[in-house]
């Protein structure tokens, strides 16, 4: 459940690597029991962003707070709070997939009891209960991947970074992922998530929108709908327009534009498609234009991220 207590603070944050300015300007806050997503393309500054928050880099510049400190200035008790799930694989090879889990769990200071019945449940949350005795090495990417995830949540953090987290696992596990993103969430917890999958910002109660190291947009995933299709829409279908039944829904005050997606299929932007849709109805039955169907138009994100960025190319 959220609250209003801001739980991460960026504040004009610009990271550069000599010449080379990999995020600019960025600031914004995420808020107790969101899963804040940030969506962007490849080498757009994700992964650094995520680094920052986590004190592995010092801004160059800008102001960050996370669970009210700097994260250069963690102490071990809010290193404690935090679970990060890294993009590539930084587990010791060499041990399997329970030693693995287990000396995280020491490393988190989880006695025998917590740890054992932690690790049980995270192995079956990331089905690799049967590869629990494998070497990390021996396993699959997806299975790593998996392995990551587990460590990341054994300790139940306050705060999780995800940096891409369902990359290269299959369509019904990923879901699997996602339910327990939404557990975690109601039990108050936070996470940070980035991901190569426009359509998972659907899950995200809030979503920054990354382009060239800048914010392209941010906000929840209706008010980024919003923002791409510059209000909301509403499609109609009917036996045919004539122009003069065009003009006059054009015409009408709240009407941003109109599109003939097909001589029967007209396309209507508008401020509140739940207030205009009566009269753009009205207006066209006026002019005897038979309605077949009439439906407000909700476009996937897919649609919505290649709209925001047409405007910033």
């Amino acid at each position: 459940m959220e609250d209003d207590r801001h739980i991460i603070e960026l504040e004009e944050v610009t990271k550069s690597f000599g010449q080379l300015d990999a995020v600019q300007d960025l600031s914004f806050t995420v808020k107790q029991g969101q899963i804040f997503g940030l969506i962007g393309p490849s080498g757009c500054g994700k992964t650094t962003t995520i680094r920052l928050l986590l004190g592995v880099y010092f801004p160059t510049k800008g102001r960050i707070n996370v669970l009210d400190v700097p994260p250069h200035m963690f102490p071990r008790s809010i290193h404690e709070r935090i679970g990060y799930m890294p993009q590539l694989f930084v587990l010791y090879p060499n041990l399997t997939v329970q030693q693995t889990l287990n000396f995280m769990a020491s490393i988190y200071g989880m006695s025998t009891s917590q740890r054992y019945r932690r690790i049980d449940q995270v192995l079956e949350l990331v089905e690799l209960t049967d590869a629990r005795h494998k070497r990390a090495s021996n396993i699959s990417g997806g299975m790593k991947r998996r392995l990551e995830l587990a460590c990341a949540l054994l300790h139940e953090p306050d705060l999780l970074f995800t940096d891409e987290p369902t990359a290269g696992i299959d369509p019904i596990l990923r879901a699997k992922f996602w339910d327990e993103f939404r557990k975690l969430k109601a039990r108050g917890h936070t996470l940070f998530v980035t991901t190569q999958y426009v359509s998972e910002a659907e899950y995200c109660d809030r979503v920054a929108v990354m382009d060239k190291g800048r914010l392209a947009a941010i906000g929840s995933p209706e008010e980024l709908r919003r923002a791409a299709l510059g209000g909301e829409v509403i499609d109609v279908v009917s036996g045919g327009f004539t122009p003069e039944s065009l003009d006059a829904v054009r015409a009408l005050p709240d009407v941003r534009r109109v599109e003939s997606a097909s001589l029967y299929e007209l396309r209507v932007y508008v401020n509140v498609a739940a207030t205009c849709m009566p009269h753009v109805l009205n207006t066209l039955q006026s002019h005897d234009i038979e309605i077949q169907s009439a439906d407000d138009y909700d476009p996937s994100f897919d649609e919505v991220f290649l709209r925001l960025f047409k405007d910033k190319t």
